[in-house]
């Protein structure tokens, strides 16, 4: 029966995108409120070293406020000892309290950036050649600001969802420190953001060289982020009498090792979905392999061909790679300490003591001790939210009627979000955005983030229908 309703909501609202001409994205007429939001989180520093989230909060509760929301549907939230690391959850009430809630998604910090390294400065939004540039433009301030809109939308039309409607912006979902927004709600404040599911970061369109929307990807899993620390200590001693026992060439040896390693291809509902249906898209030799290895992880030559590629190689494996390096503490002294990190991108059900314990295999030196960095987010759970048809539906309509012809397809991100402490506390969690990236991925996480116009205002018309849709059913 639930499923029969809604199929039948979906073709209704096919018929109905059909049938009233949808306006040219970024043409309403409210779309300079929109813009002043975007440019105002894009222009509030959240970095961890020097910025404030809760300041971004209380600029987007501020302007719910305005928009007409009553106080208790807004909250400000901190976290005991972490004042600026904040975050805003919204509520828009549904008709039938028996229906669990929607919740949007999306994190208010972003990675740091130096003036000096940018053309442009990353704390103003600048529109330059077709593109919004600043920090936190694309990675997660455009959906961050659509987040609000929505609301905003909803409430100016008088919108009357069955389901409830909730928004959640948080911190600390880049810093990986003491702090996860996300996850100190789950564990402190879970009421707030109870939901049936929630939207997220991580899928996105993608665009080739020439800028034609090739697929809208839905994110159906996503990797744990999990650091390493390698360490060697050592007595050290006078530069002038080297000894063949060297702390920096031991840590040499033992990067080499893991360098040279590569971890088994793996397959899952998430990254086999993403091969079998792109397959259809590329097609040729790069089609074929994509077919034999979801037939047959361990095709050898298959996933030698894909793996040339660095954005497949990262969707099928575990992978683990050198970021930080330091060691010695005199020019003229032989090191006494030599430490390394590394960062490893783990295969959703596979755990950090797993790939810990073959890293410490692969070095095969008990001088090189090998310890985790503590994050903030805890252990994963064990797979992926399963992707509906409940969920997927929706999705595949309204993009439908945004991009004809373009096929939606969910994949493996290779990254991890905050949909890691959703999912573990039993709200399935998806990445979906409709803001389609170029093949450089917009230079996220570094110089000069960017994100297409067009882009980012065909990615507000998709979410605002497809919560609307979601909150109906």
């Amino acid at each position: 029966m639930r499923l029969a309703i809604l199929l039948a909501t979906l073709i209704a609202l096919s018929a109905w995108g059909e049938a009233q001409a949808a306006p040219r994205p970024g043409s309403e007429p409210d779309l300079e409120r929109f813009r002043a939001m975007y440019k105002e989180l894009v222009e509030t520093n959240t970095t961890a070293s020097n910025g404030d989230c809760t300041l971004a909060a209380q600029k987007m509760a501020a302007r719910l406020k305005t928009a007409g929301f009553p106080d208790q549907d807004v909250t400000v939230f901190t976290a005991p000892g972490f004042p600026k690391n904040g975050g805003l959850v919204a509520v828009y009430p549904g008709k039938d309290l028996e229906a669990k809630a929607v919740l949007m998604l999306a994190h208010l910090d972003v990675v740091e950036a130096k003036r000096e390294d940018w053309t442009r400065d990353p704390f103003i939004l600048v529109e330059e050649g077709g593109y919004f540039y600043g920090r936190g433009a694309s990675d997660d301030k455009a959906q961050a600001a659509i987040w609000v809109d929505n609301l905003i939308r909803y409430r100016q039309e008088g919108f009357k969802p069955k389901r409830t409607i909730k928004m959640a912006l948080t911190c600390g979902e880049e810093s990986g420190g003491p702090l996860n927004g996300a996850a100190w709600l789950m564990a402190n404040r879970r009421q707030l953001i109870d939901a049936a599911f929630a939207l997220n970061e991580g899928g996105k369109g993608q665009l080739d060289a020439r800028g034609a929307h090739i697929a809208n990807t839905v994110e159906a899993g996503e990797k744990t982020s999990q650091s390493f620390s390698l360490e060697v200590t050592n007595p050290g001693g006078h530069s002038s009498v080297p000894m063949p026992d060297n702390a920096i060439y031991r840590l040499t040896d033992a990067l080499e090792k893991i360098r040279a390693y590569e971890f088994p291809v793996m397959i899952n509902d998430a990254n086999g979905a993403y091969l079998s249906r792109m397959s259809k898209v590329v097609g040729g030799e790069q089609g074929a392999a994509m077919q034999a290895v979801v037939a047959n992880p361990k095709d050898a030559g298959a996933g030698a061909l894909l793996s040339k590629d660095p954005g497949l190689n990262t969707m099928l494996r575990t992978t683990c790679v050198a970021t930080m390096l330091s060691a010695g503490h005199a020019m003229n002294a032989l090191p006494q300490r030599a430490s390394a990190t590394i960062n490893c991108r783990i295969f959703p059900g596979v755990t950090r003591q797993a790939v810990q314990t073959k890293l410490e295999q692969l070095i095969g030196d008990p001088q090189v001790t090998v310890s985790k960095i503590t994050l903030s987010r805890g252990e994963p759970a064990g797979g992926a939210a399963p992707l509906t048809t409940q969920v997927l539906g929706p999705i595949e309509a309204v993009s439908a009627q945004i991009w004809p012809g373009v096929p939606v397809i969910p994949y493996l991100l290779p990254a991890a979000t905050d949909a890691t402490a959703l999912i573990a506390g039993g709200i399935p969690t998806y990445g979906v955005s409709g803001i389609f990236a170029d093949p450089d991925g917009g230079h996220i996480h570094g110089l000069n983030e960017r994100v297409r116009v067009s882009s980012v205002y065909e990615g507000r018309e998709f979410l605002y229908r497809l919560v609307k849709l979601y909150a109906m059913n």
